[in-house]
């Protein structure tokens, strides 16, 4: 099980924390082929039959496990489409930890557009954590396109963490989300862009159901010449609360579009929007340099501190 290179496990690492074979259930995918899987008595991950894919089937009432189903990518040129639906019973309380990592050392790009939904039950409970990375120094380049469905049935919740901080050179990366009632969903998006890089993040979310909300929140940093965009949507649809935020440092010529949108089809709809988009403080990085630290050294600090 796990007969990966050193490149392959440096990935894993980047990605999903691993370092080794992980607990619970869990599939690792490898250059478009499964180098290992796993299902525990509570959960159960089957190969699609019709495209390539998994469904994972959480029981009702399973709490206190895991699911890993990382992506290693580390031959250029090849390109994938994965389709994974994730079934997760009433009561369940559960990690599901994803990711792809593309080291690119050919001159022809290598892509992973992973589609991923979620079928969350009554009262069921999820954290789902996406970590995407890029690396390798040849020409091609390392494409993500991640397109994430989110399905939350009455009294369910959902924290998502989706980071991208290094590497990847193109991504659109697409979140759809409908609420019944007294759903939440929260979402914690960390990004990094540099180079000629470009990264677009949509969210589209529908609170439907009385009392559900959403809380939809990103920080990203655009270096050298990269481009980002964050566009979100929430639509009101009931008595709700909906807060969308991206809060960006720009430098040097980066450029940054921040896209609010917000839609009130009921009149107890309590929707907000936030955006700043701003260069580090001069005084920042003058204090930090009375500390000792070069002025290169005192922007990593207060990037990496800002991207926590």
């Amino acid at each position: 099980m796990l007969e990966l290179n050193d490149i392959q496990r440096r990935i894993l690492q980047e990605v999903a924390d691993l370092h080794g074979v992980p607990e619970g259930a869990y599939n690792i995918r490898s250059d478009a082929s499964s180098a290992g899987r796993r299902s525990t008595a509570n959960i159960e991950i089957t190969p699609k039959t019709d495209v390539s894919g998994l469904d994972i089937t959480i029981k009702p009432f399973t709490v206190n496990e895991s699911v890993h189903i990382p992506v290693v990518i580390s031959k250029s040129g090849l390109k994938e489409v994965v389709y994974n639906d994730f079934h997760i019973g009433e009561g369940a309380n559960v990690l599901i930890v994803a990711g792809c990592g593309i080291d690119n050392c050919g001159s022809q790009d290598s892509q992973h557009d992973g589609i991923h939904r979620f079928f969350v039950g009554k009262n069921a409970s999820v954290k789902y954590v996406e970590k995407h990375y890029g690396s390798g120094n040849g020409s091609g380049k390392r494409i993500l396109n991640p397109v994430t469905e989110v399905y939350m049935e009455e009294g369910s919740s959902m924290e998502m963490e989706m980071v991208q901080i290094k590497g990847v050179d193109d991504t659109e990366r697409t979140t759809v989300a409908k609420l019944a009632e007294n759903a939440k969903l929260v979402v914690r998006e960390r990004l990094m862009t540099h180079e000629s890089q470009r990264a677009i993040s949509v969210y589209d979310v529908s609170l439907d159901g009385k009392g559900s909300s959403a809380d939809v929140v990103s920080r990203s940093v655009a270096k050298n010449k990269s481009y980002q965009k964050f566009d979100a949507k929430i639509a009101g649809n009931a008595e709700c609360h909906g807060h969308t935020e991206c809060d960006s440092i720009i430098m040097d010529e980066g450029k940054i579009l921040a896209v609010p949108g917000l839609e009130a089809n009921d009149v107890d709809a309590m929707l907000v929007h936030e955006a700043a988009i701003g260069k580090i403080a001069g005084e920042q990085i003058t204090k930090l340099m009375t500390l000792g630290l070069t002025e290169q050294q005192a922007e990593e600090q207060i990037v990496n501190g800002f991207l926590r």
